[in-house]
């Protein structure tokens, strides 16, 4: 080629024309080229912190963009080898499992040594070993080190697709780039999947956490009415259905909620919990639903409700007896369609939420004054658990005085013991204010406790003690019967102010012959009513 047929480029290199196409610096072409493949590389690096799946981009990029084919990226594992997790153009089925120790063929090499490895012709090196039969012999070949803060991660090796390449020297250099931004994705993909490991560890920690704390551990009774809910939970939580938790206040229903939330197949999602009684009604219907920005002075934006929250979950309504009217409506059609509006909305939105309950009304004497809706109380009503007040399961009060004794020691940090003399005390009261009265008991005890040690004198009781009263079972004979005349039997007084509801109940069924309507009047309630208390109270109902 003569003088007249070279020219210089800007930078003083020397290019040629010859043949149909213009002469073209060879140098500035390449610096085209693998600027579009950094630029590449840099958007898909930036796009997901996923490193096995930008990685296969990035290989992608090299052998489309800078002609560097058969790209290989290998990590170093924890036993100190090389783990080939990705190889451009080849199924991975090719390259599982296939390791470089330390110093084994071009890689482990460039490996042992952490620095790059540059070959012109990749056959003619003797630690070339070819282990996957991708790489072409005749071929250059490049490695370099993957470093995250001056320590090794990984290799990434390329062979360029041009024999006897005269810019490999510049080839190796943009590689080197390349992988210090492989080597940032990969410092970013380790800490994220770290993180990862942690808090899936802990959320795992937290589930079992609050399984323990939550399940039926937490609900303390051996008696054999605590035993039949026990069984009732057991085999309601299996289920989506619907449940009211009925009890009078201080008898757990909370609890139990808690229980069955954690051992149903929903103890993965949230369990989301609100008092209805705690809120007036216009601040009720924000608080379930939700509300749009600007629909109401304060809405300065749009928030979820609780039935959204409780979306895949569980939610708890407790006090569900103390709702108005023209709220039970709205919460109907919540229940009945599973969708609703937001406060200020127009969009309905539907949700999948299990329901349960808990009221310590009498529904059923609520409905007949029409202060329920009676259609509501169908739709909760489908599985009622009714828990017994701490007067009926006297016999629990020893596990329970146990078990709440722990909890108060834990945040007095020390031990506390109750003597057989409290426990006797304890079982001689009627507890009005049933679970929650015992654990205030307890705790108030524990403070006036100098060493740990809860005696029968440091039980006191606010106000009046009320002691348990038992009637007889036996009937007396009247001392006025005149001689000769049969014994009329008679049982305790209705009136009486010393008898439990359970056995003012039963006093009435006695005098009623077992006929639950007659009993109704003689305590000025309606047969539903009795009915109800029978089956709150577990009454054996006498046929004859």
């Amino acid at each position: 080629m003569s003088a007249e047929d070279h020219g210089k480029c800007p930078d003083g290199h020397t290019y040629g024309f010859g043949g149909e196409a213009p002469g073209v610096c060879e140098t500035h072409e390449l610096h085209l080229s693998q600027m579009d493949a950094l630029y590449g590389v840099s958007q898909v690096l930036s796009r997901s912190l996923d490193y096995r799946e930008t990685i296969q981009e990035v290989l992608r990029i090299l052998d489309e963009s800078a002609g560097l084919s058969r790209g290989l990226v290998s990590v170093v594992e924890p036993d100190g080898s090389l783990l080939v997790q990705s190889v451009h153009g080849v199924d991975p089925g090719h390259f599982e499992s296939v390791r470089y120790q330390s110093g084994e063929g071009v890689i482990g090499f460039a490996m042992e040594k952490n620095r790059s490895i540059i070959l012109q012709r990749v056959g003619d090196d003797r630690r070339f070993i070819n282990k996957m039969g991708v790489y072409d012999p005749n071929l250059p070949f490049i490695a370099v080190p993957i470093k995250v803060a001056g320590s090794l991660k990984g290799v990434l090796a390329v062979q360029p697709g041009v024999e006897d390449d005269p810019l490999l020297e510049d080839r190796a250099r943009f590689l080197e780039m390349i992988a210090n931004l492989v080597g940032q994705s990969l410092r970013l993909s380790l800490q994220v999947e770290q993180e990862k490991r942690s808090l899936l560890e802990e959320r795992d920690l937290l589930r079992r956490t609050v399984r323990h704390q939550h399940g039926f551990d937490s609900v303390v009774g051996r008696s054999a009415v605590m035993r039949r809910v026990f069984e009732q939970v057991r085999l309601v939580a299996k289920w989506n259905t619907t449940v009211l938790i009925r009890g009078e206040t201080g008898t757990g229903k909370e609890l139990i909620a808690n229980a069955i939330h954690y051992n149903s197949p929903r103890a993965r999602g949230p369990l989301v919990k609100l008092n209805c009684a705690a809120l007036p009604e216009n601040l009720l219907e924000s608080e379930l639903f939700g509300h749009e920005r600007g629909s109401f002075t304060g809405a300065v934006g749009s928030r979820k409700g609780r039935f959204e929250q409780a979306d895949g979950g569980t939610l708890f309504l407790d006090e569900i007896g103390e709702i108005s009217p023209a709220f039970q409506a709205k919460l109907l059609r919540v229940l009945q369609e599973g969708e609703f509006e937001r406060v200020g909305g127009s969009r309905s939105i539907k949700v999948d939420v299990r329901i349960i309950a808990a009221t310590h009304r009498d529904l059923e004497t609520a409905v007949d004054m029409g202060d329920f809706r009676e259609d509501l109380f169908y739709r909760l009503n489908v599985m009622p658990l009714y828990l017994p007040p701490l007067r009926e399961r006297l016999e629990d009060i020893p596990d329970i005085c146990r078990h709440l004794l722990t909890k108060v020691g834990n945040v007095q940090k020390r031990k506390l013991t109750i003597h057989d003399s409290a426990l006797r005390r304890l079982a001689n009261y009627e507890w009005p204010g049933n679970v929650r009265e015992l654990e205030n008991c307890l705790e108030r005890a524990a403070v006036l406790s100098e060493d740990g040690v809860i005696d029968g004198d440091l039980i006191r009781f606010p106000g009046r003690e009320r002691v348990v009263s038992r009637p007889a079972l036996a009937s007396q004979q009247a001392a006025s019967a005149p001689m000769g005349s049969a014994a009329v039997p008679e049982g305790p007084s209705l009136d009486d102010p010393n008898l439990s509801e359970r056995d003012r109940v039963i006093a009435a069924l006695e005098q009623a012959g077992w006929v639950q309507a007659k009993a109704a009047r003689l305590l000025n309630m309606t047969p539903r009513q009795i009915a109800y208390r029978i089956q709150t109270l577990n009454i054996e109902v006498k046929q004859f």
